[in-house]
């Protein structure tokens, strides 16, 4: 029986994520989690739950010393912003030798252009530049503190409006385009690092009440944060490389 048990172990800790998941209600401060955009809105509830759950959690704010909230939750916080080349390697300077078993690209800008007369092309390109070029340089500069991690995990918050089957209304250009390319970016990354253990994927956080969702959505952060957390923690290496939705569904591409 003890060699049973012993064999048992073994084989759930070799399995990419299963070591955050089974911790889930253990003990989770050799776990670390960093969060891009944690400054408010999706990020600070990511920060909030992930501390409260004993995550050693790292937040990244453009402007670390007007992140009151985010300062106020006892998470080390660092200065990055994910267009400028000099902050992420700054930001990877400053995390050398951190393992991190957990990324999570959160930030992210949604300007509200909803015909093409109306559209800017250089706000088209920023919001790119924010929403999918942000999470591939992140991805990029903490690659070693991510092989070095027992996780392996990143994930990257899309949006349902980033699916071309789902696209039946149009508008919203830019915010579309950057998260189809940022699905497609992850699809890529999946397959590359499939190999080394990793599982990446792209969460919809569903429509949320937050400055970008707006008053009027169904979903509070806490419970759709509390979603995506549940859906982390039941990842497996089958996962890597779809796109989930805060209750667990899959969203089509």
């Amino acid at each position: 029986m003890k060699i049973l048990c012993a064999f048992l172990f073994m084989a759930v800790a070799a399995v990419p994520g299963a070591n955050l998941s089974m911790a889930s209600e253990t003990d989770n401060s050799a776990h670390a989690v960093l969060i891009t955009g944690a400054n408010r809105g999706l990020g600070l509830e990511l920060a909030r739950q992930y501390k409260e759950a004993g995550w050693q959690v790292i937040g990244t704010a453009r402007k670390p010393g007007a992140a009151t909230a985010l300062q106020e939750l006892g998470v080390k916080v660092v200065q990055l912003d994910v267009t400028d080349a000099e902050s992420v390697a700054s930001m990877a300077t400053e995390l050398d030798g951190q393992p991190i078993d957990l990324l999570i690209n959160n930030a992210g800008v949604l300007p509200m252009q909803d015909t093409l007369r109306e559209a800017d092309i250089g706000t088209v390109a920023w919001t790119l530049d924010v929403n999918t070029l942000g999470p591939m340089r992140v991805s990029q500069a903490l690659l070693p503190n991510l092989s070095a991690g027992d996780g392996k995990m990143i994930v990257s918050i899309s949006s349902g409006l980033g699916s071309l089957e789902l696209n039946s209304g149009g508008r919203f250009y830019g915010y579309r385009e950057s998260k189809a390319a940022l699905n497609m970016f992850t699809r890529s990354l999946a397959s590359e690092l499939r190999n080394d253990g990793f599982i990446v994927i792209v969460m919809d956080p569903g429509w949320v009440q937050t400055d970008m969702g707006g008053p009027s959505a169904p979903l509070t952060p806490e419970q759709s944060i509390r979603g995506v957390r549940a859906v982390i923690d039941g990842l497996a290496a089958e996962d890597t490389g779809t796109f989930k939705k805060h209750n667990g569904e899959t969203v089509p591409w």
